[in-house]
């Protein structure tokens, strides 16, 4: 059947020939003796070649029947598959019309398909009416999948659009427009299945042919790079068993509609399904960094920490990682509220200084319009000038802080976000930690109340033990953390600073030993604080100075401050470092006590969270072999 148009062609072509040349088309007739017959004793070759024919003809039909029962027997099995992955509910054989009853069904002709209909949904009888219904379709120019045009602000129109985390069984029935990413995709049978994804929640979509559901939609659906962007229309229904793979296990959406907004390059640098995949097992969170990977024992493929900040756009969208931020969002709201709550004010420092803010050569150093300059390593002078000298009390800051240190540990970045406070003191610096005890209870009762299900997603590939902490906090001096330490048969003398190895053992037995893994030290040596520190009045080699701790780490180092200016001089003096003439001045006139310290955001979110790595914490990691993206 497939040839006759074409064996029709060329015989209107030799007929046509015939008629302007006058002659039959083709070679001349040879001229060949014709053979007796009589002598020859055989058939004549006209009747061979009639039989010749016959037969060939029989096994071609015979041939063609075999085919035409295979291609049904496959058509057959295909549509018991489909029926059977949809449990029949959308397609199928229909009961026998026997006019048992009448229903309410409003029917539509297949010629009264027009343009007019685009959009609405009807119900039609005939084997082609979804040849029909396309073509209807295209001749309104409209459609139900595709490339959508790129969204440039051209007009607003009234769709309305639901989140997937809204995704619930009591929308059941209604209709819904979602966007998010194409987490998953995958043909079956005659239908194909996705996960859509939209920050922390997903949600399953099907669709499978039917006279309104196009082949080529499904194979569209099918071949959609995974992480691209799509718009899905479609009705939501509620699943007979949850949906495992999705966070909106009880409902699912029946695409009728879905268009591609921003297309995926196929080759991505790796795969969300090995992005998302659990630790193996628990790496240390102290130590060398150097960024090689080691293969863990189970043989499954993870995704190296060196490959997922080189393509950290893509890394951020697991939910691991969207909840790591989300909670370390809320550290910064907790933070505001509680000191605001207390009369703090907010200030904005600046970060590029005249000189290193805190002494030292770990300084980031620039030109600045011919002068030398630096970033800032801390606020602290600023601070302490709006706080005790500026009349403001009470205040406080977030922003970067930069330190030049070649460190390649997994606790160090060479820019960090810092949460800083400065206050004025009446009596005593207890003043300063009873603010700092009550903040970090805030903080630590705010994430685990308003970020639960964060904390559980970051769990999820990430196992941790929640954090413990006592009310009010344990509170140690530098002196009892050190005979703790000798105690445990670790050597350390009361006036040298803590090592990081000692820092985490100290860390361990104050867990076991107060069952906390929260608590600050008290009374520092002098000679390991910086020159504006205030020195204790008991003990001229110590100072009024503190550290917290959590799992065994510092995440906040402060102190009363020297208010007196020929002090501050003298302290800067002893440690051979040059101070701003402003700074100093700025006591001149007048001065409260005060007190505060620095915590380190990335640190802080880091150990509540029990993260192997601080890089995990931080958006766009700076350390001294990365500057990038």
């Amino acid at each position: 059947e497939e040839w006759d148009p074409l064996l029709k062609q060329m015989i209107d072509l030799k007929t046509r020939f015939k008629e302007v040349t006058g002659k039959a088309f083709g070679p001349p007739p040879s001229s060949k003796k014709k053979k007796d017959g009589a002598n020859s004793g055989t058939t004549a070759p006209s009747d061979k070649n009639k039989e010749k024919k016959a037969k060939k003809a029989a096994e071609k039909a015979a041939k063609e029947a075999k085919k035409q029962a295979q291609r049904e027997e496959r058509a057959r099995r295909e549509l018991e598959k489909a029926e059977k992955a949809s449990g029949g509910s959308t397609f199928g054989d229909a009961p026998m019309v026997q006019s048992k009853s009448m229903s309410d069904k409003k029917w539509t002709a297949i010629q009264d398909l027009k343009p007019n209909l685009a959009g609405k949904e009807v119900l039609i009888r005939e084997e082609r009416a979804r040849r029909e219904l396309e073509k209807a379709e295209k001749a309104s120019g409209g459609s139900t999948f595709g490339d959508a045009p790129m969204v440039q602000s051209k007009s607003m129109s009234d769709k309305k659009w639901t989140a997937i985390q809204d995704l619930k069984p009591n929308l059941a029935g209604k209709e819904v427009l979602i966007r998010g990413y194409l987490q998953t995709t995958r043909l079956m049978g005659k239908g194909a299945f996705t996960l859509i994804r939209s920050s922390l929640y997903t949600a399953q979509g099907v669709c499978f042919e039917s006279p309104t559901i196009p082949k080529e939609m499904v194979k569209y659906i099918g071949a959609l790079p995974v992480e691209s962007v799509v718009d899905v229309k479609g009705i939501v229904t509620v699943p007979n068993d949850p949906i495992d793979s999705a966070t909106q296990k009880m409902v699912e959406i029946q695409i009728s509609e879905l268009y591609c907004v921003s297309k995926a390059s196929p080759n991505l640098p790796f795969l969300m399904e090995d992005a998302c995949r659990p630790d193996f097992e628990q790496e240390a969170d102290v130590g060398a960094y150097t960024g090689e990977e080691v293969a863990a024992a189970d043989g499954l493929v993870r995704v190296g920490q060196e490959m997922r900040l080189d393509h950290r756009w893509i890394d951020l969208r697991t939910p691991a990682n969207q909840s790591i931020f989300r909670v370390e969002s809320m550290v910064g709201t907790l933070f505001r509220e509680c000191l605001i709550a207390k009369d703090f004010i907010e200030i904005h420092t600046p970060k590029l200084i005249g000189g290193s803010s805190e002494g030292g050569a770990d300084i980031f150093e620039l030109d600045y319009f011919g002068k030398p300059a630096c970033l800032s390593m801390s606020p602290q002078l600023h601070k302490q000038i709006t706080a005790a000298c500026s009349g403001f009390e009470r205040v406080f800051e977030t922003g970067p802080v930069f330190r030049a240190e070649n460190s390649n540990t997994r606790r160090h970045l060479c820019e960090f976000t810092g949460f800083d406070l400065e206050m004025a003191i009446s009596e005593h610096y207890d003043e300063v930690l009873q603010v700092f005890s009550d903040l970090f209870i805030h903080i630590f009762d705010g994430l685990n109340t308003r970020c639960a299900a964060e904390i559980e997603r970051v769990r999820e590939q990430h196992p941790f033990e929640d954090l413990k902490y006592l009310r009010p906090t344990l509170k140690i001096t530098y002196a009892e953390g050190c005979a703790l330490l000798r105690e445990a048969g670790i050597e350390q003398d009361d006036y040298e600073d803590l090592s990081t190895e000692n820092e985490k053992k100290l860390g361990g037995i104050v867990k076991q030993k107060y069952d906390t893994d929260f608590f600050f030290m008290d009374k520092y040596p002098l000679s390991v604080r910086p020159f504006y520190t205030m020195p204790c009045p008991d003990n001229p080699k110590l100072s009024n100075s503190y550290d917290f701790f959590i799992r065994g780490q510092e995440i906040l180092s402060g102190a009363q401050r020297v208010h007196d200016p020929d002090m501050i001089l003298e302290r800067a003096k002893a440690l051979g470092i040059d101070v701003d003439e402003s700074y100093v001045n700025s006591f001149r006139h007048g001065a409260l006590p005060h007190g505060g310290g620095g915590i380190g955001l990335e640190r802080v979110v880091m150990l509540f969270l029990g993260l192997p790595n601080i890089r995990k914490a931080s958006w766009f990691p700076r350390d001294p072999k990365r500057l990038s993206p």
